[in-house]
């Protein structure tokens, strides 16, 4: 029993945190994050720099401090008061003792800059690109959400049938048209056939006529009319070119 109620709320935990889990919320919250990080990043870059600052400010007044003991020293001596040029002297040690200290914190101070500087300048060129690729991905999960719902668009349009449905509407109207079109030519050749078979005979009669009647003026046959031809027109008289010329074949 106490297994089951663990799972139980594993799953009930589980779930609350997959529903959180939004990428999108996740990846801007990211991007809040690193550019709140800039304006820490940016302070410890200018409190290293201000000790960079203070750094070489104080070995200015050291050199200065070292100069002006150095010419009180020298006027000590030129008056003859080498007791008192000995205590600039010594002051004089001192303070290059603490010159020489100072270079080496302002170069410390220097180069703890430097890195900071370096690591300043990376880590908003890692943000930047962070911020890019955020951005980005964003866009693509945008897209692709536009193109899901497209496409369940699409399932949805073909599973409701529509385009099943249009495709049979235009098949049965071209199978309508295609059978009306079949009516008409065969009302057709049924209508015109006896029609066209008198047309056929008609001619052929005209053509028999039309031979016969060359021959008629060539000499050629005997002058009856052929078998099949009943409706030959009579022969036509004789001209008188012909006439002539049957005399002088005579002669």
């Amino acid at each position: 029993m106490w297994a089951r109620i663990k799972r139980l709320f594993r799953s009930i935990f589980g779930w609350m945190i997959e529903v959180g889990e939004d990428p999108e919320l996740i990846l801007k919250q990211n991007v809040r994050d690193m550019q709140d990080q800039i304006p820490q990043m940016n302070e410890q870059v200018a409190m290293m720099k201000a000790q960079v600052t203070l750094a070489g400010r104080g070995l200015d007044k050291l050199k200065a401090r070292e100069a002006d003991l150095v010419s009180k020293a020298k006027a000590a001596l030129q008056g003859d008061r080498r007791d008192l040029a000995l205590n600039f002297a010594t002051a004089l040690q001192e303070v290059r003792r603490e010159i020489t200290q100072q270079e080496g914190t302002l170069k410390i101070a220097e180069q703890h800059y430097a890195k900071a500087e370096t690591m300043r300048k990376a880590h908003l060129k890692m943000i930047e690109e962070k911020i890019a690729q955020t951005r980005a991905a964003l866009s693509q999960k945008r897209q692709a959400e536009w193109q899901s719902k497209v496409a369940d668009s699409m399932d949805k349009f073909q599973v409701g049938g529509v385009d099943a449905t249009h495709d049979q509407m235009i098949e049965q109207i071209e199978r309508d048209t295609a059978h009306a079109e079949a009516k008409m030519d065969i009302a057709l050749e049924s209508t015109n056939v006896d029609e066209f078979n008198m047309e056929q005979e008609a001619k052929q009669l005209q053509a028999n006529a039309t031979l016969r009647a060359l021959e008629l003026e060539l000499g050629i046959g005997d002058g009856d009319v052929g078998d099949g031809d009943v409706n030959a027109p009579p022969e036509a008289p004789a001209t008188s070119s012909e006439k002539t010329i049957g005399e002088r074949e005579t002669a």
